[in-house]
Protein backbone atom coordinates (compact mmCIF):
# COMPACT_ATOMS: atom_id res chain seq x y z
CA UNK A 1 0.00 0.00 0.00
CA UNK A 2 1.38 3.41 -1.03
CA UNK A 3 1.82 5.59 2.05
CA UNK A 4 2.63 8.71 0.03
CA UNK A 5 -0.07 11.40 -0.07
CA UNK A 6 -0.47 14.76 -1.77
CA UNK A 7 -2.93 17.11 -0.08
CA UNK A 8 -3.65 20.69 0.91
CA UNK A 9 -3.44 22.18 4.37
CA UNK A 10 -2.74 25.25 6.44
CA UNK A 11 0.69 26.08 7.84
CA UNK A 12 0.09 26.57 11.55
CA UNK A 13 3.66 26.89 12.82
CA UNK A 14 7.17 27.41 11.50
CA UNK A 15 10.27 26.77 13.61
CA UNK A 16 13.88 26.30 12.53
CA UNK A 17 13.08 25.56 8.89
CA UNK A 18 10.30 23.10 9.74
CA UNK A 19 6.67 23.89 8.85
CA UNK A 20 3.80 22.20 10.64
CA UNK A 21 0.73 21.76 8.46
CA UNK A 22 -2.85 21.09 9.54
CA UNK A 23 -4.54 19.06 6.77
CA UNK A 24 -7.75 17.01 6.62
CA UNK A 25 -5.68 13.83 6.86
CA UNK A 26 -3.69 14.90 9.91
CA UNK A 27 -0.91 17.09 11.27
CA UNK A 28 2.38 16.94 9.40
CA UNK A 29 5.96 18.15 9.82
CA UNK A 30 7.32 19.46 6.52
CA UNK A 31 10.38 21.03 4.98
CA UNK A 32 10.04 23.59 2.17
CA UNK A 33 11.41 22.51 -1.19
CA UNK A 34 14.66 24.14 -2.26
CA UNK A 35 12.93 25.91 -5.14
CA UNK A 36 11.25 28.28 -2.67
CA UNK A 37 14.59 29.81 -1.69
CA UNK A 38 15.62 30.13 -5.34
CA UNK A 39 12.33 31.90 -6.13
CA UNK A 40 12.56 34.17 -3.07
CA UNK A 41 9.44 32.68 -1.46
CA UNK A 42 9.16 32.20 2.31
CA UNK A 43 6.23 30.12 3.58
CA UNK A 44 4.26 31.94 6.28
CA UNK A 45 2.04 30.85 9.12
CA UNK A 46 -1.50 31.01 7.72
CA UNK A 47 -0.48 30.01 4.19
CA UNK A 48 -2.57 27.44 2.39
CA UNK A 49 -0.10 24.95 0.95
CA UNK A 50 0.10 21.86 -1.23
CA UNK A 51 2.18 19.23 0.55
CA UNK A 52 3.54 15.73 -0.16
CA UNK A 53 3.72 13.54 2.93
CA UNK A 54 4.49 10.03 4.10
CA UNK A 55 1.47 8.86 6.07
CA UNK A 56 3.55 6.45 8.13
CA UNK A 57 6.13 8.96 9.34
CA UNK A 58 3.85 12.04 9.15
CA UNK A 59 6.81 13.84 7.52
CA UNK A 60 6.71 15.57 4.15
CA UNK A 61 7.49 18.61 2.06
CA UNK A 62 5.79 21.89 1.22
CA UNK A 63 5.48 21.80 -2.58
CA UNK A 64 3.43 24.90 -3.37
CA UNK A 65 2.09 28.00 -1.62
CA UNK A 66 -1.42 28.83 -2.83
CA UNK A 67 -2.31 32.49 -3.59
CA UNK A 68 -2.57 34.65 -0.47
CA UNK A 69 -5.55 36.88 0.30
CA UNK A 70 -3.24 39.16 2.32
CA UNK A 71 -0.22 39.12 4.59
CA UNK A 72 1.25 41.10 7.46
CA UNK A 73 4.94 41.94 7.86
CA UNK A 74 4.98 41.91 11.67
CA UNK A 75 3.96 39.35 12.64
CA UNK A 76 4.73 37.56 9.34
CA UNK A 77 1.38 35.82 8.79
CA UNK A 78 -0.87 35.24 5.78
CA UNK A 79 -4.59 35.00 5.02
CA UNK A 80 -5.69 36.86 8.14
CA UNK A 81 -9.34 37.94 8.18
CA UNK A 82 -9.33 39.86 11.46
CA UNK A 83 -7.06 41.55 13.98
CA UNK A 84 -7.97 41.55 17.66
CA UNK A 85 -6.23 44.53 19.26
CA UNK A 86 -5.92 44.10 23.02
CA UNK A 87 -5.51 47.17 25.22
CA UNK A 88 -5.54 47.17 29.02
CA UNK A 89 -7.83 49.50 30.93
CA UNK A 90 -4.95 49.79 33.41
CA UNK A 91 -1.67 48.12 34.39
CA UNK A 92 -0.08 48.90 32.00
CA UNK A 93 -1.62 52.28 31.25
CA UNK A 94 -3.25 52.43 27.78
CA UNK A 95 -0.89 53.20 24.91
CA UNK A 96 -3.31 54.84 22.48
CA UNK A 97 -0.73 55.59 19.82
CA UNK A 98 0.33 51.95 19.63
CA UNK A 99 -3.33 50.92 19.51
CA UNK A 100 -4.01 53.37 16.68
CA UNK A 101 -0.95 52.19 14.72
CA UNK A 102 -2.16 48.61 15.05
CA UNK A 103 -5.60 49.62 13.77
CA UNK A 104 -3.95 51.54 10.92
CA UNK A 105 -1.96 48.44 9.99
CA UNK A 106 -5.23 46.48 9.84
CA UNK A 107 -6.80 49.14 7.62
CA UNK A 108 -3.72 49.04 5.35
CA UNK A 109 -3.96 45.25 5.04
CA UNK A 110 -7.73 45.54 4.47
CA UNK A 111 -8.62 43.25 7.35
CA UNK A 112 -11.31 43.82 9.94
CA UNK A 113 -10.47 44.70 13.53
CA UNK A 114 -12.05 44.14 16.91
CA UNK A 115 -10.81 45.82 20.09
CA UNK A 116 -10.64 44.07 23.47
CA UNK A 117 -10.38 46.47 26.38
CA UNK A 118 -9.05 44.02 28.96
CA UNK A 119 -8.50 44.17 32.73
CA UNK A 120 -11.83 45.84 33.42
CA UNK A 121 -11.47 44.61 37.00
CA UNK A 122 -8.60 47.03 37.65
CA UNK A 123 -9.45 49.97 35.39
CA UNK A 124 -12.34 51.92 33.86
CA UNK A 125 -12.95 50.86 30.26
CA UNK A 126 -15.80 53.28 29.52
CA UNK A 127 -13.77 56.08 27.90
CA UNK A 128 -11.67 53.69 25.81
CA UNK A 129 -14.84 51.97 24.59
CA UNK A 130 -16.36 55.33 23.67
CA UNK A 131 -13.30 56.46 21.70
CA UNK A 132 -13.12 53.38 19.51
CA UNK A 133 -16.83 52.74 19.11
CA UNK A 134 -17.20 56.30 17.83
CA UNK A 135 -14.41 55.53 15.36
CA UNK A 136 -16.49 52.66 13.99
CA UNK A 137 -14.91 49.62 15.64
CA UNK A 138 -16.42 46.69 17.47
CA UNK A 139 -15.23 47.04 21.07
CA UNK A 140 -15.58 44.32 23.69
CA UNK A 141 -14.65 45.10 27.32
CA UNK A 142 -13.17 41.91 28.77
CA UNK A 143 -11.71 40.58 31.96
CA UNK A 144 -9.66 37.43 31.61
CA UNK A 145 -9.52 37.12 35.41
CA UNK A 146 -13.26 36.46 35.77
CA UNK A 147 -14.30 35.63 32.18
CA UNK A 148 -16.32 38.81 31.56
CA UNK A 149 -17.57 38.92 27.94
CA UNK A 150 -15.36 36.04 26.79
CA UNK A 151 -18.46 34.47 25.19
CA UNK A 152 -19.02 37.68 23.17
CA UNK A 153 -15.41 37.54 22.02
CA UNK A 154 -15.81 33.90 20.99
CA UNK A 155 -18.77 34.87 18.80
CA UNK A 156 -16.58 37.43 17.05
CA UNK A 157 -13.75 34.92 16.56
CA UNK A 158 -15.94 32.10 15.25
CA UNK A 159 -15.10 31.26 11.63
CA UNK A 160 -12.36 33.90 11.35
CA UNK A 161 -8.56 33.78 11.22
CA UNK A 162 -7.67 36.29 13.92
CA UNK A 163 -4.27 37.66 14.85
CA UNK A 164 -4.02 38.95 18.42
CA UNK A 165 -1.90 42.06 18.82
CA UNK A 166 -1.14 44.59 21.52
CA UNK A 167 1.49 45.83 23.89
CA UNK A 168 3.16 43.38 26.26
CA UNK A 169 1.40 42.95 29.58
CA UNK A 170 -2.13 43.76 28.38
CA UNK A 171 -3.33 40.18 28.87
CA UNK A 172 -3.32 38.67 25.36
CA UNK A 173 -2.20 35.24 26.57
CA UNK A 174 -4.69 35.28 29.45
CA UNK A 175 -7.52 36.05 27.01
CA UNK A 176 -6.34 33.28 24.68
CA UNK A 177 -6.35 30.82 27.57
CA UNK A 178 -9.96 31.79 28.27
CA UNK A 179 -10.98 31.52 24.61
CA UNK A 180 -9.35 28.13 24.11
CA UNK A 181 -10.22 26.93 27.63
CA UNK A 182 -6.64 25.82 28.10
CA UNK A 183 -3.57 26.93 30.00
CA UNK A 184 -1.23 26.50 27.06
CA UNK A 185 -0.47 30.20 26.58
CA UNK A 186 2.23 31.40 28.95
CA UNK A 187 1.41 34.57 30.83
CA UNK A 188 3.72 37.10 32.46
CA UNK A 189 3.40 39.57 35.28
CA UNK A 190 3.55 43.33 34.71
CA UNK A 191 6.47 45.15 36.27
CA UNK A 192 5.16 47.59 38.88
CA UNK A 193 8.14 49.87 38.31
CA UNK A 194 7.99 50.08 34.52
CA UNK A 195 4.29 49.22 34.11
CA UNK A 196 5.03 46.95 31.21
CA UNK A 197 4.93 43.23 30.78
CA UNK A 198 7.43 40.85 29.33
CA UNK A 199 6.74 39.06 26.06
CA UNK A 200 5.82 35.47 26.81
CA UNK A 201 5.17 34.18 23.27
CA UNK A 202 8.32 33.03 21.49
CA UNK A 203 7.05 32.13 18.03
CA UNK A 204 4.05 32.77 15.83
CA UNK A 205 1.54 29.95 15.85
CA UNK A 206 -1.93 29.43 14.42
CA UNK A 207 -4.27 27.55 16.79
CA UNK A 208 -7.51 25.89 15.71
CA UNK A 209 -10.57 26.87 17.76
CA UNK A 210 -13.00 24.12 18.76
CA UNK A 211 -15.94 26.38 17.88
CA UNK A 212 -14.57 27.29 14.43
CA UNK A 213 -11.77 29.47 13.13
CA UNK A 214 -8.14 30.02 14.05
CA UNK A 215 -6.29 32.41 16.31
CA UNK A 216 -2.70 33.56 15.93
CA UNK A 217 -0.68 34.21 19.03
CA UNK A 218 2.42 36.19 18.15
CA UNK A 219 5.57 37.31 19.99
CA UNK A 220 5.47 40.71 18.27
CA UNK A 221 2.81 43.13 17.20
CA UNK A 222 1.91 44.60 13.85
CA UNK A 223 3.57 47.85 12.84
CA UNK A 224 3.41 49.94 9.72
CA UNK A 225 6.34 50.34 7.36
CA UNK A 226 6.05 54.12 7.15
CA UNK A 227 8.58 54.21 4.30
CA UNK A 228 6.03 52.54 2.04
CA UNK A 229 3.30 55.15 2.67
CA UNK A 230 2.58 58.60 1.28
CA UNK A 231 1.48 61.50 3.52
CA UNK A 232 -1.65 62.11 1.42
CA UNK A 233 -2.84 58.56 2.17
CA UNK A 234 -2.43 58.70 5.95
CA UNK A 235 -6.03 59.76 6.64
CA UNK A 236 -7.26 56.65 4.81
CA UNK A 237 -5.85 54.55 7.67
CA UNK A 238 -8.20 56.22 10.18
CA UNK A 239 -11.65 55.00 9.23
CA UNK A 240 -13.60 57.87 10.82
CA UNK A 241 -11.44 60.45 9.02
CA UNK A 242 -11.34 58.90 5.56
CA UNK A 243 -14.92 59.84 4.53
CA UNK A 244 -14.38 63.47 5.63
CA UNK A 245 -11.04 64.10 3.95
CA UNK A 246 -12.52 64.61 0.47
CA UNK A 247 -14.76 67.40 1.78
CA UNK A 248 -11.92 69.66 2.92
CA UNK A 249 -11.52 73.05 1.22
CA UNK A 250 -8.04 72.19 -0.04
CA UNK A 251 -7.33 69.03 -1.97
CA UNK A 252 -3.91 68.61 -0.32
CA UNK A 253 -5.21 69.23 3.20
CA UNK A 254 -3.13 67.44 5.84
CA UNK A 255 -5.74 68.06 8.57
CA UNK A 256 -3.32 69.89 10.86
CA UNK A 257 -4.50 73.51 11.01
CA UNK A 258 -5.80 74.28 7.51
CA UNK A 259 -8.99 76.37 7.17
CA UNK A 260 -12.04 74.55 5.90
CA UNK A 261 -10.80 71.19 7.17
CA UNK A 262 -13.69 68.78 7.78
CA UNK A 263 -11.55 66.50 9.94
CA UNK A 264 -10.65 69.37 12.30
CA UNK A 265 -14.32 70.39 12.41
CA UNK A 266 -15.20 66.83 13.49
CA UNK A 267 -12.55 66.92 16.22
CA UNK A 268 -13.91 70.24 17.50
CA UNK A 269 -17.48 68.98 17.66
CA UNK A 270 -16.43 65.74 19.36
CA UNK A 271 -17.29 63.22 16.66
CA UNK A 272 -13.58 62.37 16.31
CA UNK A 273 -11.70 61.78 19.55
CA UNK A 274 -8.75 64.15 20.11
CA UNK A 275 -6.51 61.16 20.87
CA UNK A 276 -7.26 59.67 17.44
CA UNK A 277 -6.40 62.94 15.73
CA UNK A 278 -3.21 63.18 17.79
CA UNK A 279 -2.25 59.68 16.65
CA UNK A 280 -2.96 60.66 13.04
CA UNK A 281 -0.70 63.74 13.34
CA UNK A 282 2.07 61.68 14.92
CA UNK A 283 1.88 58.96 12.26
CA UNK A 284 1.73 61.60 9.52
CA UNK A 285 4.93 63.10 10.93
CA UNK A 286 6.66 59.71 10.79
CA UNK A 287 5.57 59.22 7.17
CA UNK A 288 6.75 62.71 6.19
CA UNK A 289 10.11 62.14 7.89
CA UNK A 290 10.56 58.87 6.00
CA UNK A 291 9.70 60.64 2.75
CA UNK A 292 12.33 63.33 3.43
CA UNK A 293 14.95 60.65 4.04
CA UNK A 294 14.08 58.97 0.74
CA UNK A 295 14.39 62.17 -1.26
CA UNK A 296 17.73 63.34 0.19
Amino acid sequence: MNSELKTEGTIVKGIGGFYYVDAPEGYFECRARGSFRKDGITPLVGDRAVISVNMDSKIGSVDEILPRKNFLLRPPVANVTQMAVVIAAANPRPNLYLTDKLLASAELAEIDAVICVNKTDVGDAEELCRIYRSAGYCVIPTCAADGTNIDLLKEKLCGAVTVFAGNSGVGKSSILNCVTESGSFETGEVSEKAERGRHTTRHTELVRLDFGGYIIDTPGFGVIDVASLKPENCAELFREMAPLADGCRFGDCRHRSEPGCKVLDAVKCGSIAPSRHESYIRLLGEIEAAERRRTK
